[in-house]
């Protein structure tokens, strides 16, 4: 374990963004995590965990000591047909997690192909596409407190897990370090295949009964259809969230667009699909400089190299005001902005 100073973060964010931090650490057990933790010779330092990076716009250097969980890992702890259950070390890296599990046959997680970051990134963000959210996959949450060194287990309820939301973005925000997550996965899993392009791509497959592994290279297909790659262009994937809005709200918005997309959430409430709206205000494609929207997918806001965080960060909000101003509606970040 080797403790840098004035560490480039750059290859360390999926935006590809230019930023220094004081101090920098990989660690690689809850040994070295505790040990780091709990020296008093940098125990009034402050701490920034950092993961994938997928997930976060940095807009300035990070005055802290970084700490990069790389705790690997994959165990089956328990396994009572046809569910199975998986303890997996927080610096997995995501998709190869879910690629593990759709070639063994584990469903549940297959809707989640090709998300950029990091395991222990998941439940934090309870990250979720295709009509799936991983909350309902979790059964556990391991989590290393930051001011004692101790370990907490967190059961799924316990994690209080929200639209792209949990317990660790809100009440115990910088709290903890997520060292592993536990998952409950099916052998024999319901898929989830009505959501957006999904039926669309299996049946160009030529797939009238979808396995796992089908589903999963159908969400791939259509991801890598409209979304960038980040190690060719920054970005962090879904900038926004997709704003849930009032039946009558959305009734508006439809009789002026008929095509206007919509996704019940309960009898009262409607999800509008952000894209939607950044592409109707006029932004798919927009550039100004070295950053923009993407020209595929407008929720996706990009580097194309040598942008600043701020300068993303502006553009967003000029998104923001925008659609504020064309369709009443406020847009949240999903990015986490430091």
């Amino acid at each position: 374990m080797q403790i840098q100073s004035n560490f480039p973060l750059r290859h360390y964010n999926t935006f590809g963004l230019e930023s220094t931090a004081r101090f920098f650490v990989e660690i690689t057990s809850l040994t070295e995590l505790t040990e780091i933790l709990t020296n008093p010779e940098w125990k009034k330092t402050p701490k920034f965990i950092l993961g994938g990076g997928s997930n976060i716009l940095l807009t300035q250097d990070i005055e802290a000591l970084v700490i990069h969980p790389k705790i690997t890992g994959i165990e089956k702890i328990k396994e009572a047909d046809p569910q199975v259950w998986l303890k997996v070390g927080a610096g997995e890296n995501w998709h190869e997690f879910v690629m593990y599990c759709v070639e063994n046959g584990y469903g549940g997680v297959e809707n989640l192909s090709l998300i950029p970051g990091s395991v222990g990134a998941a439940p934090m963000q309870n990250i979720g596409a295709y009509g799936v959210e991983v909350r309902n996959v979790i059964e556990s949450v391991e989590a290393i407190e930051i001011e004692t060194g101790e370990l907490h287990v967190f059961s799924n309820a316990e994690c209080n897990f929200g639209y792209r939301e949990s317990i660790f973005k809100k009440e115990a925000r910088d709290r903890f370090v997520i060292t592993g997550v536990t998952f409950v996965l099916s052998k024999k899993p319901k898929l989830n295949i009505g959501y957006g392009d999904v039926q669309r791509v299996l049946a160009e497959m030529e797939v009238s009964v979808p396995t796992i592994k089908d589903v999963s290279e159908a969400i791939m297909r259509i991801r890598r259809s409209k979304l960038p790659d980040p190690a060719k262009i920054g970005n962090a994937g879904s900038f926004f969230k997709n704003p849930e809005i009032p039946v009558s709200k959305f009734d508006e918005i439809k009789y002026k667009n008929p095509l206007a997309p919509g996704y019940p959430v309960d009898e009262n409430t409607v999800k509008i699909p952000a894209g939607w709206l950044i592409e109707q205000a006029g932004w798919k494609g927009y550039r100004t400089g070295n950053v923009g929207v993407h020209d595929r997918q407008a929720l996706v806001l990009v580097n194309y190299g040598g942008g600043t965080g701020n300068e993303i960060k502006l553009l967003s909000e000029s998104i923001q005001e925008s659609i504020l101003s064309k369709f009443g509606i406020s847009l949240k970040a999903e990015v986490n902005f430091i």
